[in-house]
């Protein structure tokens, strides 16, 4: 099984880089407690996505720390990665989004994998889950995501954008974009749409099951995107809108599986202390070691 990190982001709200951010008891990062979870749980490929100026540090970070065995791919995503025999000469400075990321590893993931955001921690039976997912459905079409409760997925220090889930049972239906949600009172509310919510929906957040069935179906909706000259200029491909595309189609199932666990994520830099501090009290009650690889 792969895992696959995204870590290609700017941290602008962050202030600095997040995912290179020392918040563990001995200065690792975030996205290092994803992987180990992953590791302890049948995880026998880890890939890396990043910026150019990224990978020869990241790969030798996590070279020097990763357990003998597990298989190694930092990879660039480059605005310059096209399907082939497609020629873009325009300007554009930001990355072509979370579905290009995803496709940038197309080379190199050849079974199921599951795709995370670096700067996110997701919990112990998150990956717990997803390895128990691949096992029991071994079948091409099937996707799955895991679910957080969308109250416990906030930030104190500011609003946030999530996806809402709406679900049948275990199915997935949609994942609705919420740009500005915030608790208010015994509500959560998004400031952009005016929709309210309990607070007791899942949420994505971004921790995706995949088949390697989709980098086709990836690159098919990138040739179609860069005909587009306002999609272009404005927009981006997401990796949730391309599963959802699969969903309503006909082309998969997808399952939403509950973590069971609690989610942080370091959005602001006021989000650190909590992360720092989490982060040290499951160290002190075993659930890391310290340092955590030998």
């Amino acid at each position: 099984m792969t895992l696959l990190l995204m870590a290609a982001g700017s941290g602008s709200r962050y202030g600095k880089l997040k995912q290179f951010d020392d918040l563990g008891p001995k200065g690792e990062f975030l996205m290092e407690f994803g992987i180990y979870d992953a590791i302890k749980n049948g995880f026998d490929h880890i890939v890396v996505i990043t910026k150019k100026d990224n990978v020869s540090f990241l790969q030798e970070h996590l070279e020097s720390r990763l357990p003998t065995g597990i298989k190694l791919d930092v990879l660039a995503q480059e605005i310059s990665d096209l399907p082939q025999h497609v020629i873009f000469d325009g300007e554009r400075l930001k990355p072509w989004g979370t579905a290009h990321a995803v496709w940038t590893a197309r080379n190199v993931i050849n079974k199921p994998f599951c795709v995370i955001n670096a700067d996110d921690f997701y919990g112990q039976s998150a990956y717990a889950n997803a390895a128990k997912f691949i096992k029991e459905y071994p079948q091409d079409n099937y996707y799955a995501l895991i679910g957080y409760t969308l109250k416990d997925t906030l930030s104190e220090h500011g609003s946030v954008s999530r996806g809402v889930c709406m679900t049948d049972g275990d199915s997935l239906i949609s994942v609705d974009e919420r740009l500005k949600l915030a608790q208010e009172g015994d509500k959560v509310i998004d400031a952009d749409s005016g929709m309210q919510y309990t607070g007791d929906e899942l949420a994505s957040m971004n921790f995706w099951i995949c088949r390697p069935s989709i980098f086709d179906v990836i690159e098919t909706e990138f040739r179609e995107f860069l005909e587009d000259e306002h999609m272009i200029k404005t927009s981006e491909l997401y990796i949730p809108k391309t599963i959802q595309n699969l969903l309503q189609a006909g082309k998969a199932k997808v399952k939403v599986v509950p973590s069971k666990d609690n989610w942080f994520g370091v959005t602001y830099a006021s989000d650190r202390e909590i992360a720092v501090n989490s982060l040290q009290q499951k160290t002190a009650n075993g659930k890391y070691p310290s340092p955590l690889w030998n």
